[in-house]
């Protein structure tokens, strides 16, 4: 149990020093993963609003194929987008492999179902007198649409943490489209990842820490920000 109090001590020296090989994937991991929500959510609300609120042909069908998607492997992900982004794959021209903004289209391939199956479920969940209400005073599309989203948005609230602590802890696809190259797409997962391949578990638990910090203030944020709305 020595190297789990090491670690501890290893993580608040790495942060009160500001080791650059840290601060380099804490960054790295900041980038990705902000690029990565942003994407998901930009396209994830509006698709789950459509799949949660109106009723269509195949719509069982295609709520199957989302709620299948939420257990997708990061490593299936991962080999999927860099089979494509590699310099013979269809999208090798882009130029993304081994980068920030590569490892981020992945991450938000794997947050995307999470924010449309929950956000689905949210609208699912609302009140359906809403609808009606907003409709006798006039409401057109646009509006009853941002009406329901803001009844829900505590359900939104969840999706986008659920997702986001899902895309700040994933290896597979980090490691396999980034490359973990120390300096330019190492992240804290692939770090903790390599150190510990090393048998460096002091300082793989200390990284662990950093990730755990990481996440406990995002999470601390988004809740402030739910007892403001």
């Amino acid at each position: 149990m020595d190297f789990i109090q090491e670690g501890f001590f290893q993580a608040v020296t790495l942060l009160r020093n500001r080791d650059p090989a840290t601060y380099s994937a804490i960054s790295v991991t900041l980038r990705a993963s902000g690029m990565a929500m942003a994407v998901s959510l930009l396209l994830g609300l509006p698709l789950g609003y459509l799949l949660g609120y109106f009723d269509f042909r195949f719509k069982k069908q295609i709520r199957i194929v989302v709620d299948t998607l939420l257990s997708l492997p990061t490593v299936f992900i991962g080999l999927v987008v860099y089979a494509l982004l590699t310099r013979n794959g269809p999208l090798g021209e882009t130029g993304l492999l081994f980068t920030i903004p590569g490892i981020a289209v992945g991450q938000a391939i794997l947050a995307l179902p999470i924010v449309i199956a929950l956000t689905a479920t949210a609208v699912e969940a609302s009140d359906r007198n809403l609808r009606i209400t907003l409709m006798s005073l006039g409401a057109n599309r646009f509006q009853i649409a941002k009406s329901t989203l803001w009844e829900v948005r505590l359900g939104l609230l969840a999706a986008a943490v659920t997702a986001t602590g899902r895309v700040l802890t994933e290896v597979g696809i980090s490691l396999m489209v980034g490359g973990n190259i120390k300096w330019h797409t190492r992240t804290i997962t692939t770090a903790i990842a390599l150190e510990t391949s090393k048998g460096e578990f002091g300082m793989g638990i200390a990284l662990g820490l950093v990730l755990l910090l990481i996440a406990l203030t995002v999470n601390i944020s988004l809740a402030g920000l739910r007892r403001r709305i």
